[in-house]
């Protein structure tokens, strides 16, 4: 049937599959803090091209970079400003590049899930979609040592039966739906899950400004200061309502010479107002269940 064909249930089953249930903006963060910001980035490396087929030499080349030279000066960024951050890790990332996953660790950063192979958890049949994530969690513990509690899926591709892995996982939260600008607790057909959400938004997301393919009509169109012009008002706007600030960046995008100072100058602009929480995506969603209750 048409979407126009569908009766009131068809269509409300739909909307109520996955929904934002009560919102966990707390009424003040950690220390008393007034805004709580939370850095991650995608280390997407090689599966990008791998999922599409891994065809393009020159594409494997690229997601080479973000471990390479990306990585290495996200994480030189991040020290020189005592910032914990949290990364996104695919398992063929991980397995590709365990020391990177182990280093970030050690640094107190977070390796959170971030699929298998960067796969598209819609094209991907449910029985396979469970046991990719269930492969990806265990890998990355037997890399890292530390169980993964939260998930980005890849792409922010959420299928019917991602949210069920997800708890079958134990969760502690999700970062992949975009129904707020602050932490809320997923409802599933109108019952609360206890995962908490903390929301992406592709405005926060670098690669929608720089991604570019050749045989596509995809090509950069804003440059590097308008980026960070927009991440810093969206972080002046978070602050001045008390909320969270989350960023999605890429290592194999922003990790350049002309857009690493994006990060730099950014996490400069916030350290200048007082009452910032700087943390991790699993200290954040930990903090707002347990001051829900």
């Amino acid at each position: 049937m048409e979407p126009w064909e569908w009766s009131e249930d068809v269509w409300r089953a739909k909307v109520d599959k996955v929904r934002a249930g009560r919102s966990l903006k707390p009424a003040r963060w950690k220390d008393g803090a007034r805004c709580a910001v939370a850095l991650s980035f995608d280390s997407d490396h090689e599966t990008n091209e791998l999922r599409d087929g891994g065809q393009s030499i020159g594409r494997l080349s690229q997601g080479q970079y973000g471990n390479r030279v990306g990585v290495p000066r996200i994480r030189d960024v991040l020290a020189r400003n005592g910032v914990k951050a949290s990364f996104f890790v695919p398992a063929v990332c991980a397995l590709l590049y365990p020391d990177e996953q182990r280093g970030l660790v050690a640094e107190g950063h977070e390796v959170a899930l971030h699929g298998w192979i960067h796969e598209l958890n819609t094209k991907v049949p449910a029985d396979k979609e469970r046991e990719l994530h269930l492969r990806a969690a265990d890998t990355l513990e037997k890399i890292t040592g530390v169980r993964p509690v939260g998930m980005r899926t890849p792409s922010w591709d959420f299928s019917d039966v991602t949210l069920q892995i997800e708890r079958e996982l134990g969760l502690l939260y999700d970062s992949s739906l975009m129904a707020d600008d602050d932490p809320y607790e997923i409802v599933e057909e109108g019952q609360p899950t206890g995962i908490v959400e903390l929301p992406v938004e592709w405005i926060r997301d670098d690669a929608v400004y720089f991604n570019m393919n050749r045989f596509q009509a995809l090509r950069p169109y804003t440059p590097p200061t308008d980026v960070l012009d927009i991440f810093k008002r969206e972080f002046d706007r978070a602050y001045a309502e008390g909320g969270l600030f989350l960023l999605t960046m890429h290592p194999h995008v922003s990790g350049y010479r002309s857009r690493i100072f994006i990060l730099e100058e950014l996490i400069a602009h916030i350290k200048a107002h007082d009452d910032v929480w700087f943390a991790t995506h699993a200290d954040i969603a930990a903090y707002v269940k347990d001051a829900a209750g």
